[in-house]
C-alpha cells in the first residue's frame, strides 16, 4: 500500500510539474518539455497499471461509503417524517425499543419476499418493535395499480383494516383494480365506503408526500427499503434485516 502511494504521489507530481511547464509555455520552448513529462507518465502507468485500477477502487469504496453517510444523515434530518408523521399506518409501541420503517410498493416482488421476516418481527417481538408503513408506489403511474392498492390500503385504515388489506395484497402475485376490490370483499370491508376514500384528495396528497421524503433519502432508489432506528437497509436482504434487527435490539 506505501509503495502505490508513494507510486500515486509520484504520478501526481509529475502531472504537476507538467501543468506548470504548459503555463510557461510563452516564455520557453515549453511544448516540448511537456510533451517529454506526458510521455514519461503515460509509461509509468503503463508499466504500472495496478496504480490506476487501486485508485478506482479506492475512489469506489470512498463514493461508497460518503452516500451511505449521506444517507444516514438524511434520515436524522428527517427523522420525524420518517418515524413520527401522524398519517401512517404503524403496528407496536409507539415507544417500542426498535422502530423499523418500511417504504414499499404492492407491486414489487422483493417487497413481498421480505413480507414474511416483516410478520415474523412483528409476531416474535411484539413489545420492542414497531412498524411504520410507508406507501411509496414507484412502479407504476397514478392511474396504475401500484398507487390504486396504495389509496386501498390507506383508505382500508380508515376500517381498521389496514393490516388485514396490507398482508392481502401483499400475497397477490398480480394485482388488477378489480382484484384490489375482491380482496377488500374478501377482508370484510365495505367496498363502497372504500372506493369513496380512495379517492379523497388528503389520501393521495399523504401518498405524495412520501415520494416527495424518499427524494430526500439518497440511497432510497427502490423498494423495499428499510430504516431500523437510525440504520438503513436497500432491498430485501434477510441476512442484513436480520443484523441490524439485532444489533438494534442489543443497543
Amino acid at each position: 500500500m506505501t509503495r502505490l502511494f508513494h507510486s500515486v504521489a509520484m504520478a501526481t507530481t509529475l502531472s504537476v510539474a507538467a501543468l506548470s511547464f504548459a503555463g510557461c509555455a510563452q516564455a520557453t520552448p515549453g511544448e516540448i518539455e511537456r510533451k517529454k513529462i506526458e510521455e514519461v507518465i503515460k509509461s509509468y502507468l503503463l508499466e504500472n497499471p495496478e496504480i490506476i485500477r487501486q485508485a478506482l477502487i479506492e475512489l469506489e469504496e470512498k463514493q461508497v461509503r460518503e452516500a451511505e453517510q449521506n444517507t444516514r444523515d438524511a434520515i436524522v434530518k428527517y427523522t420525524d417524517q420518517i418515524l413520527r408523521d401522524p398519517r401512517d399506518v404503524s403496528i407496536g409501541p409507539k415507544d417500542a425499543k426498535v422502530q423499523i420503517v418500511e417504504f414499499f410498493d404492492y407491486n414489487c416482488g422483493f417487497c413481498k419476499r421480505s413480507t414474511d421476516w416483516v410478520e415474523d418481527t412483528l409476531a416474535e417481538y411484539p413489545d420492542d418493535v414497531r412498524f411504520v408503513f410507508k406507501e411509496l408506489p414507484v412502479l407504476t403511474g397514478p392511474e396504475g395499480t401500484s398507487y390504486t392498492a396504495a389509496r386501498a390500503a390507506l383508505a382500508a385504515d380508515r376500517q381498521g383494516k389496514y393490516r388485514e388489506m396490507h398482508f392481502a395484497m401483499m400475497e397477490e402475485r398480480a394485482l388488477s383494480g378489480e382484484r384490489i376490490l375482491a380482496v377488500a370483499a374478501e377482508q370484510g370491508l365495505d367496498v363502497d365506503q372504500l372506493k369513496k376514500d380512495m379517492n379523497d384528495p388528503k389520501i393521495l396528497r399523504q401518498i405524495e408526500d412520501t415520494k416527495s421524503l424518499s427524494r430526500n433519502i439518497p440511497a432510497l432508489t427502490g423498494t423495499p427499503f428499510f430504516v431500523i432506528n437510525n440504520e438503513y437497509v436497500s432491498g430485501a436482504s434477510m441476512v442484513q434485516l436480520d443484523a441490524k434487527l439485532e444489533d438494534a435490539l442489543k443497543s
